[in-house]
């Protein structure tokens, strides 16, 4: 139930799903977002559900959405724009555009992938580190020592752009560790500066392009999770 007495739908989606669907972030969508008016709600709900982050659509004619994880409110997020977006566009509804605090999100579909760009300044607080190998990144533990949101990575194939990647927020909110960032995929586009396919997680991929004005799209599949 909602805070002002309506029923709380709640939509559950697997984004950045590798080929054939495995993995995927799991992702918490409030379609009606005034069910959930309070900020404080919000958070509270959001740490409730335990994903690594809950949206929730405000206005969809606009395209305004608010972004949680369990433990803080987020400016700009992949994971959520990439799934709320394919979501609309399975209800008939493909949004152009999406609206967090952070900015305008134009919002794209090619074929089995969903688009949003974004900018690396939108994704403050978080370090890349780079390992010399695909098998440092696996062997590293959840969560490695040390503090702030870890993006540890290694090359698996230089010369095609795919990157191994493991992502720690080490927020000491119960994500010990996130299956599919796109926000850090991002960073790692804009800092390496070219198109990226990483393979995060259990099974992930994100896909990103940088564009010529500072731009970068962030892609991946979705999948349905609800029961």
């Amino acid at each position: 139930m909602g805070c002002d007495g309506r029923k709380l739908e709640l939509d559950v989606l697997r984004v950045f799903c590798g080929p054939g669907g495995t993995g995927g972030n799991p992702l918490g969508v409030v379609r009606d977002g005034a069910a959930v008016p309070d900020r404080a709600a919000r958070a509270a709900l959001a740490a409730e559900l335990g994903f690594s982050e809950t949206v929730f659509l405000d206005d969809e004619t606009r395209g305004t959405v608010d972004i949680h994880t369990p433990s803080v409110r987020l400016p700009f997020a992949g994971h959520p724009l990439v799934g709320l977006a394919w979501l609309l566009r399975s209800l008939g509804r493909p949004p152009r555009m999406l609206r967090p605090p952070a900015g305008d999100v134009p919002v794209t579909f090619d074929e089995e992938f969903t688009w949003v760009c974004g900018r690396a300044e939108w994704v403050p607080g978080r370090r890349t580190e780079q390992y010399a190998s695909v098998a440092e990144v696996d062997a590293l533990p959840a969560p490695p020592p040390g503090e702030g949101w870890l993006y540890a990575w290694a090359w698996q194939d230089e010369a095609a752009g795919v990157v191994r990647a493991r992502a720690f927020p080490r927020r000491g909110d119960g994500i010990v560790e996130d299956e599919a960032t796109g926000a850090a995929a991002l960073l790692l586009t804009h800092e390496l500066g070219r198109a990226l396919d990483v393979r995060q997680g259990i099974g992930s991929q994100i896909l990103t392009r940088p564009h010529p004005d500072g731009a970068i799209a962030v892609g991946g599949r979705v999948r349905a999770d609800t029961p």
